[in-house]
């Protein structure tokens, strides 16, 4: 199969499937993307496109989101065009996701090549991340700037053939005339490969010792240290937590960028303004902030984890989640809608109230003190996993499914995984 992905930011939500096509050596995979520089995955030939146009900084703040998606739109079309004159490469069918306009004027290109579009998040004025935190204050035209944003997944929907959302959270927040083209499956996790390590063991640089599982070790990870994702409670909690177990010690991986909402009045961004706020109150020699972090180190630190705090406003679930899920970890995190759909209380997880940090400790301390009390929930976390998120056994296949309903027999892939 001839397949065009598009992504500003490859391979984004695709980074499995891509990877499986590619192995099978017999597909023509192209990927558009503005990343740079954009990662190299054998067997795909990459171009980078450049948007054809961005709006001013002072743009009408109604029409800027759309004024950015067509220059992205546009100058996606235009590589495209470059793509088929200079190489013949004619898609049998592309996907990519809708949010930055990437897909808006493809069917101008190729009127009859099938879309297949990611659609992430329907933006509201209630109900999500706007207007969630009584600290996140919003004005009166917040509804209208919201709505405004919603300018670009409706005319995708109209472009697209087939919708794709991750999570039956994620897929309600659209509107009913969406739902007929949309399938829900999430991208998938390689369940296979994320595992628990009894073993494990990891360095750090100002420690004499490698931390195994029989340190007392809690762990707390975001993209980014953002208020969407709860790290001000996360920070409010903290005091509580060392002070309560003096052998513990916490592992924080995630930048210092903002990917959601609103940024830190603080000069020195929120991390700065949380160590400001609880500053005596904590133990800083068992705070250890890690940045973003590679991928087998990720996996080691969860692997070492006694208790993993999960926190989201109710928005975009992380994939951080559910490989987490996978690595049966034992699991805090906030009772929200989004969460509530991975996790059940008590079966593969704990649930607190996002906004109450001292929940939040006490959770974290019983868990810390008492592991073997909840020693079933990482198992049964991870089976959950297995059985509704594994990309080999679960989501491969369904993808593959509604790619080959798109286009013609010949050009279907008929090396298709059996599903579980």
């Amino acid at each position: 199969m001839k397949i065009l992905f598009v992504h500003q930011n490859m391979p984004g939500q695709y980074r499995e499937l891509i990877q499986w096509l590619a192995a099978q050596g017999n597909n023509e995979l192209v990927f558009l993307t503005q990343r740079t520089p954009a990662p190299q995955i054998p067997g795909v030939k990459t171009i980078v496109y450049r948007a054809h146009h961005k709006p001013a900084q002072d743009a009408y703040g109604l029409s800027k989101v759309w004024e950015e998606a067509t220059g992205a739109g546009f100058g996606a079309a235009m590589a495209a065009r470059q793509l088929e004159r200079d190489h013949g490469f004619k898609p049998d069918i592309i996907l990519g996701h809708t949010g930055w306009g990437e897909l808006l004027f493809m069917k101008e290109i190729w009127p009859d090549v099938p879309q297949i579009g990611f659609f992430e998040y329907f933006y509201r004025a209630t109900g999500g991340l706007v207007g969630f935190d009584p600290e996140e204050k919003v004005s009166d035209h917040t509804p209208f700037l919201m709505h405004a944003r919603n300018a670009v997944p409706f005319a995708a929907i109209q472009t697209v053939d087939l919708g794709h959302v991750p999570t039956l959270w994620q897929q309600n927040t659209f509107p009913e005339a969406f739902q007929s083209k949309f399938y829900c499956c999430h991208d998938g996790i390689r369940t296979d490969i994320l595992r628990p390590n009894p073993e494990v063991s990891l360095g750090l640089g100002r420690l004499d010792h490698a931390l195994t599982r029989e340190d007392e070790v809690f762990t707390y990870m975001a993209r980014n240290l953002e208020h969407a994702r709860g790290f001000h409670v996360f920070m409010r909690a903290l005091p509580q937590i060392l002070r309560e177990r003096p052998k513990a010690r916490v592992l924080i991986i995630g930048g210092n960028e903002v990917s959601y909402g609103r940024e830190s009045a603080h000069e020195g961004g929120l991390r700065a303004e949380m160590e400001a706020e609880v500053g005596a109150e904590v133990d800083w020699s068992r705070v250890h902030f890690l940045g973003r972090v590679p991928y087998e180190n990720f996996q080691q630190i969860i692997q070492l984890s006694r208790c993993h705090i999960y926190l989201t406003m109710p928005f975009v679930l992380s994939w951080s989640l559910l490989e987490v899920m996978a690595m049966q970890a034992t699991i805090v995190a906030s009772d929200v809608d989004p969460v509530r759909e991975a996790i059940t209380h008590g079966e593969t997880g704990l649930l607190t109230d996002f906004f109450d940090p001292g929940r939040l400790a006490d959770q974290v301390v019983d868990v810390l003190a008492n592991p073997g009390d909840y020693a079933h929930l990482g198992p049964a976390a991870r089976a959950h996993a297995v059985e509704k998120y594994d990309f080999m056994s679960c989501c491969l296949p369904e993808h593959l499914e509604r790619m080959n309903s798109l286009v013609p027999a010949s050009a279907r892939i008929t090396t298709l995984p059996s599903r579980s």
